[in-house]
This record gives C-alpha cells, structure tokens and sequence, in this order.
C-alpha cells in the first residue's frame, strides 16, 4: 500500500475530489424515499400541487446526484488512468535497469504480464474504491439507521437481515479470493506460452509443430477456464443468495408493515420507504462485495508489482569514467563465471589483453563461453573470480551509462524495432545523413537501401519481418557503426552473409579511419583470420592466443576448426 500511496498522492486532488461528489450523490439518494412516502401519505390527499412540487424537487435532487455521479467517475478515472500510466512507466524504466541475472530469473512472460494485466488490475482497482468506498457505507448505514428511525418493528428485521447479508458477501468472497490467485497463475503460462509461439512461428511451422503447439496451448486454455469456472461458480453464488435474503427481508417488511397500517401504527408510504430502504441495501451490498473482489484482485496485482520494484540489480554502478570515443584497452585476468550457483562454469580462469585499436578474434566450438566473454566485459553480468578492466579501470568501478557508450555492440541475434531505418540507426539520437549513409556503406547495406528507393525513411517492420537475415544483419552492424565508439563487438553477426559480402565488410572496416578497438565473435575461420590476435576458446578456457599462422601450427582446437572448414589443403 505504501507503493500505491506514493502515486495517488500526486493525484490528490482527484483522489479527494471522486469519493467527496460519490457521498453526495449517497446522500441525495437517501432522501428520495422519503419524498415519495411523503407523496403517498399526504400530497395525494392535498391536491396536485403539493405532488408536482415533490416530484419537481425530486427531479432536482435527481439531476444534482447525476452531476454528483459524472463529477465523480470523471475524477476517479482521471486519478486511477494517471496513476496506472505512471505505475506502468516507472516499472518499465525499472525493469530496464535489471541486470541481466534479474531478468533471466524473473523471466519475460511475468513481465510482460505484470505491466500489462497487474496494472490494468490496479488502475481499475483504484478506479473502484474511489468510487464506491464512501458511498457503499454511507447507504447501508443511512439507510438502515432511516428505517429504523421510521419503522419500529421492523428494526430486528433490518438487525438481522443486514449483519446476515455481511457475513454471506464475506464468505463468499474468503471462498473466491484463492481462485482468482491461481487464475492469475495460469494466467502467466499462457502469457509465456503465446510469447513462445508467437516469436518461434517460423521455427514451429519448419518442423511441423502447429498440431502439438495447439493442443498444448489448449490443454491450458482448458485449465484457465477451469479454474475460471471455479471461481465464477463461487462468487456466481453471491446475487442469487443476496436477493433471495433481501426478497425475504421485504417479504417480512410488507407482512409486519401491513399489520401495522391495518393498526394505524404505519402509513402506507412509511412501508413503500422501507421497501426502498431494503432495496437500497441490497443494491449496495452487491456492489460492495464486488468492489472487494476488485480490490482483491488490484491488492494480489499490487502484491505481484511490488515484488518487480523490490528486485534490486546486483551490480552496483561504479562512478570513474572512460573516453567512450577514444580505442578502448581491455584486459580479462583469470576470469571465471557460472550462470547459476550450482552450474558449471561458463568460462574458467580465462587470461588475455587486447591493445588500443587491435583487431581481435574470438573463436571456438558453441557453447565455449564467446559471447559469455562479451557480456562479461559489458557489464551484463558480474564475474565470480578474476578481474576485467577497460583502459587500466575495473569495469565495476565505470560507470554503467559511461561503459555502455564506449562498446557499440552487434548481437547474435540481429534484433530490428518497428519504425523507420533512420530511427533504428539514431536510437535516439541525433545523426546527420552523411553519418547514416557512410555507417550503411561500410555495412555493405547501402545498395539494398537504396534499391528500396526509400532511403532513411524506409520502412522496418516489427523485428525487421520485411527484411532478410543477410540485410538484417548488416543494418544492426551499421547501427553500432554510428555510434562511433571506441570499442566495436560484432557477435557472430555475420553468420547470414555470403563470402564475398562478408569479405567486402571485413575490407571495409579495415579500411574505416576510425581508430576503435574491435572483438570479432565467429564460428569461421575466414572471419577472424586476419586479426592481430586470435583467442580460441574451448570449454569455457582459452585453448589458445596467437595469430593464425601461430595458431595452426600450435593449437591443435584451431587447427580441427581450419581443417574442418578449409579443408587440409586448404
């Protein structure tokens, strides 16, 4: 609650504003049945008159509570849509300061359904109880304290029947909670299960796997509605018991009220305002019991979001600073890591440095610990054992912003966002055409770009779905290109490209006038051979340091990787 506190209080004047307008339009409603009783006991008999001025000032009372009503959905809405999108906003800048430990043990399909559907729950939590939490009190209370005041002998009927009515909504609702928690639950299997499909469509359809990934997803639709009907059952039984309490209560209030009338103790418009009163109640206790399944729910999704917020990074941010544009210095010293705590390690005990403007190699089976290297270096993750620095400086002591600027990174997996090309190549930032275009031509890009006739306008679809691999691939090396910062690492991001277009971009960046340190992560010997320093890795080790020509007459790894690729002969 202390969470929630901190948004709506920016939102006070709204948040004080709805229950305030709610109250009133309670308050006008309570008096309505005593006008109308007051219509059938004594305006009837005095004339015309004195029934169209009751029913004129009921019609005021009636058009003040409905402006009473809008002012206060308008400011409910209003404080409930502000603090959800400032809820949903600083979780998103939250999530995007995790480390990547964070990430991988929360997992992508929570966090998509916290943002989405726990807030969504929350907003329209808050939403609720702004407006209903002063009125739904305000007309069982006034209504019953009314009835009592006008009706005596119905005051243990009201006695009973309301306390009764309490403990069926609280029954009914601690019976109903537990199931909208495992709803929630499996709520998220599907959100994982619709994610996993949705980006390994091309992948499910190679292999033929739309029949078993269908029956799968219907297996937990099936459970979802399972559990759905559950709970619907359940809090289904709240309306049917309600009225059928309340319709017995009104039973009981014309049989001891028409006793009365018949004794001269009650008038017939006293007994009509106590029937309004019950219905009254009614109506109010059912909207009160579902206000709490909302809050129910909004409290379960605060809970979940909360729980988002109070995961912290692990890696603490250091505060010196490098020259992001300058070549960068990089040195592993006997560097191990594990993913888990229990797992194998990923690399072990690794050792090498890499000079101002090398060019530098990174080969090595899958799964030899490359990329972990790469991730390493940037911070993503922390090492368990050893040291990395940059330029002489420990990477956890660089700040994260200022190491993040230093390295233009290409993934493997070459990752394009909806939107214009220039858009993808600026991220952000500002860059002139000339920038653009001499990134593209050095990514051996430029003639496809220009084919399309579109030029930096064109068109990328979500994660680049009208483009090729190849194309794809090359527009994610020109978006690190325009960085132009000190350090380039391409991750196996040629693997798409044919020989003669890989071999063009090796000249290219060769040829290139800035000065940067480059690491190239490659599965092929043709990609890496002519750099200034090979590292062959091998289980997670270095197998091997060198160049080629030192490599393949003495690291027996490098020499199976050439001899499988070019041949003996080769």
């Amino acid at each position: 609650m202390k969470l929630l506190g901190k948004y709506i209080r920016k939102y006070a004047k709204e948040s004080i504003l709805a229950p305030v307008f709610k109250m009133l339009e309670a308050l006008f409603e309570l008096l309505i049945p005593v006008i109308v009783a007051r219509i059938i006991d004594t305006d009837i008999g005095l004339g015309g008159s004195a029934v169209i001025k009751d029913v004129i000032l009921m019609i005021v009372l009636g058009l003040v509570g409905f402006v009473s009503a809008v002012s206060a959905q308008y400011f409910a809405a209003k404080s409930a849509a502000c603090t959800g999108a400032d809820i949903r906003s600083d979780l998103f800048r939250h999530i995007n300061t995790l480390s990547y430990k964070e990430i991988d043990s929360v997992g992508t399909s929570v966090l998509i359904t916290r943002m989405t559907s726990d807030v969504n729950q929350l907003q329209n939590a808050v939403n609720m109880f702004l407006r209903l939490f002063l009125r739904a009190p305000i007309i069982v209370i006034g209504s019953t304290a009314a009835a009592c005041i006008i009706g005596k002998k119905t005051n243990l009927l009201f006695g009973i029947t309301v306390p009764g009515l309490f403990a069926l909504v609280f029954l009914i609702l601690a019976l109903s909670m537990p199931l909208n928690s495992k709803v929630q639950q499996v709520l998220e299997k599907i959100t994982l299960s619709v994610k996993e499909n949705i980006s390994g469509a091309r992948v499910i359809r190679a292999f033929g796997r739309q029949n078993a990934e269908a029956k799968e997803f219907r297996e937990r639709s099936g459970e979802l509605y399972k559990r759905q009907l559950a709970f619907g059952a359940v809090s289904g039984l709240l309306n049917p018991f309600a009225y059928a309490v309340i319709n017995l209560a009104i039973v009981g209030i014309i049989y001891i009220g028409g006793g009365e009338v018949y004794e001269g103790v009650l008038t017939r418009g006293t007994v009509v305002a106590l029937v309004n009163y019950m219905s009254q109640i009614l109506l109010e206790l059912i909207k009160l019991a579902n206000l709490i399944i909302i809050e129910s729910r909004g409290l379960a999704s605060l809970k979940r979001i909360n729980e988002l917020f109070e995961i912290k990074n692990s890696l603490a941010d250091g505060d010196q600073e490098i020259c992001p544009e300058e070549p960068a210095a990089v040195c592993f010293d006997r560097v191990s890591f594990s993913y888990g705590e229990n797992a194998a390690p990923a690399v072990s005990d690794v050792s090498f440095s890499i000079l101002p403007g090398q060019t530098v190699g990174l080969i090595g089976n899958t799964g030899s610990g490359k990329t972990t290297l790469v991730n390493l270096l940037l911070r993503n993750y922390e090492a368990g054992e050893g040291s990395i620095t940059v330029d002489g400086i420990p990477v956890k002591k660089i700040r994260r912003s200022v190491l993040q600027s230093a390295a233009a990174v290409v993934p493997q997996k070459a990752a394009l966002f909806s939107g214009t090309l220039r858009a993808n190549l600026s991220m952000g930032r500002e860059i002139s055409d000339e920038e653009a275009w001499q990134a593209l031509s050095t990514a051996q890009a430029k003639g496809f770009v220009e084919e399309k006739g579109e030029g930096l306008g064109l068109r990328i679809e979500e994660g680049g779905s009208n483009l090729s691999g190849g194309q794809k691939q090359r527009l994610t090396i020109a978006r690190a290109l325009v960085r132009n910062s000190g350090l380039l690492i391409l991750d196996d991001s040629s693997s798409a490209l044919d020989f003669a277009t890989e071999a063009a971009l090796r000249k290219a960046l060769k040829e290139d006038p800035k000065d940067r340190t480059t690491i190239i992560i490659s599965q092929r010997i043709s990609s890496i051979k002519d750099a200034d320093k090979i590292i062959v890795m091998d289980g997670g080790k270095t197998a091997g340091i060198g160049t080629h020509s030192e490599l393949l007459s003495g690291c027996p790894v490098y020499r199976e990787i050439y001899e499988t690729q070019e041949g003996t002969n080769g």
